[in-house]
């Protein structure tokens, strides 16, 4: 272990810096630093070296040039294990620099603000700080590099219990952390000066697009046991996301857990009464809402217990004992909810095996960020990337188009509405029968509209529920009138869909000879 003698320390944000400082100063470290930094130090009584005064170089052009200089560079990249590195800097006059304390110039949070204008965004590039963070993080057997305020309290109990040293171990990690940080940093710059045009025009999607993921933890497997696999969060992610789970029991999430609870999740929170959805292969198979989650659990149960078989459960309300008690009765694989009672827990102990996942909700607000949503999705295809705006829009009974003679009543249009949020979630074709706030048949992912409305119908029978007077929501319109025959044939009495076919005379004409209502949305759904 290398002892730390001299420190190094330019910072944007000060958080806990003082404290930091005051701890290194205690173990007789002497601190280097700049500008704001160096007069915040000066002025909470800290001895502080400026750098202009170590360097003999002033600090110019608005401070963009301070530590472009040998004096710092050579401190930090000097290799204290070999003599001609060794004999150089003396050669020189360049001390060992042993610890840098950097954090950048705030871009990303710069062109996060809706007034941020190209030129405040470049001004808010950081030089001479990614320099010496890269120049201090290749050296990491000899030097130390902090980020981020979060690492400073482990590294100086580290520090404080070797008399001023830290281990390889340490170095390396804190050195990855940097690389991490710069490349971040960089990729940001990246995202939002390629999204630029020459006349000063701006695309939605960037000409260069850099993806950013942490890693959360190594899965079993993936989708099959011979494929491996990993689960990673973006580095910023939305509130109340999965991401942002706390696993209270239960054993390790697998591959395709994390794909159907994220579908589960996005789902349930999706409604703003209680409501339960239950999800197997990433499609809902039942989904209600009730007046408390014990009501709406055993209504979405009912749509389909077959396939409720080793599924997914999410509530966007506290599970109570009650609730426990009822889930536990079925074979699941997860269950998520924002909280869960002591009495819930302690029954869902004897479920040793099933995973328990507490995800808060968010807190809702002016962006789909701040509502827990994504801005965009992503699909790999082949060596490319498929990028596109997330499927955010909501629609409310003022937006709809009754284009047939029946007009729905309204439970029928609160069922409509209802419908058309599940069909939402479920893969393409998708078909959602649904009555009195709970789905009572679905059909997904079928090559043909009819099929899937064929299937629905089936599964409803399966239950022994009842589509006399249901409501059908589909996720795109319908082509022919064949779906219109067969969702009426099963007993269904209104039906919402987008509308925009080249035959929607015919299949109105269809609905207002079956005496169907039917509600036009003009947007569409699909899910693949």
């Amino acid at each position: 272990m290398a002892v730390i003698k001299r420190a190094l320390i330019s910072v944007s944000d000060k958080t806990d810096i003082l404290e930091l400082v005051s701890a290194l100063g205690k173990l007789n470290i002497e601190i280097l630093s700049t500008g704001g930094t160096a007069k915040l130090l000066r002025d909470n009584n800290i001895a502080v070296i400026e750098v202009g005064d170590y360097t003999g170089f002033p600090e110019m052009l608005d401070g963009r040039v301070k530590t472009l200089h040998p004096k710092v560079h050579g401190g930090l990249l000097g290799r204290r294990d070999l003599p001609e590195h060794v004999s150089t800097m003396q050669a020189h006059d360049i001390p060992n620099i042993d610890l840098l304390v950097v954090n950048l110039y705030p871009f990303e949070a710069t062109v996060a603000k809706p007034t941020c204008t190209l030129e405040d965004a470049i001004e808010n590039i950081d030089i001479g700080g990614p320099a010496m963070v890269r120049s201090a993080a290749k050296n990491w057997k000899d030097v130390a590099v902090l980020t981020d305020a979060s690492q400073y309290a482990d590294f100086l109990t580290e520090l404080q219990t070797n008399r001023g040293a830290v281990s390889s171990e340490t170095n390396f990690k804190l050195s990855v952390a940097a690389f991490n940080r710069i490349s971040n940093y960089d990729a940001a710059i990246s995202d939002y000066l390629s999204s630029f045009n020459a006349d000063g025009s701006r695309n939605e999607f960037p000409a260069q697009m850099n993806s950013r993921f942490v890693k959360l933890q190594d899965l079993r497997y993936g989708e099959n046991p011979h494929q491996s696999a990993a689960f990673y969060r973006d580095l910023c992610p939305a509130p109340g996301s999965l991401v942002s789970a706390q696993q209270l029991q239960g054993k390790e999430l697998s591959y395709n857990n994390i794909a159907d609870a994220d579908a589960a999740w996005e789902t349930v929170k999706s409604f703003n009464s209680t409501a339960c959805v239950i999800v197997k292969h990433a499609n809902p198979c039942g989904v209600a809402l009730g007046k408390d989650a014990l009501e709406a659990y055993s209504k979405a149960f009912q749509t389909d217990p077959t396939s409720a078989f080793g599924g997914i459960i999410a509530f966007n309300t506290t599970v109570d004992l009650a609730t426990a008690e009822a889930v536990s009765k079925q074979f699941m694989e997860v269950l998520i909810a924002p909280d869960f009672s002591t009495d819930a827990l302690n029954l869902l102990k004897a479920k040793a095996n099933v995973r328990v996942l507490k995800i808060a909700l968010p807190k809702g607000g002016n962006s789909a960020w701040e509502q827990g949503r994504n801005s965009h999705d992503s699909k790999r295809v082949g060596s490319g990337l498929l990028i596109q705006t997330a499927d955010n829009h909501e629609i409310s009974e003022k937006n709809l188009k009754i284009v047939t003679k029946k007009q729905p009543t309204p439970q029928q249009m609160a069922d409509l509405l209802f419908a058309w949020n599940v069909a939402k979630y479920v893969k393409s074709n998708a078909i959602v029968f649904c009555g009195n706030g709970m789905t009572l048949g679905v059909g997904a992912g079928q090559m043909s509209r009819v099929d899937s409305t064929k299937i629905a119908a089936i599964k409803a029978q399966n239950a022994g529920l009842s589509l006399k007077n249901s409501v059908v929501a589909s996720d795109a319109f319908f082509p022919f009138r064949d779906g219109i025959d067969v969702l009426a044939e099963a007993g269904a009495s209104c039906v919402i869909h987008p509308g925009g076919s080249m035959r929607d005379d015919e299949v109105i004409a269809a609905a207002d000879e079956l005496d169907l209502a039917m509600v036009l949305t003009g947007i569409r759904h699909f899910r693949h």
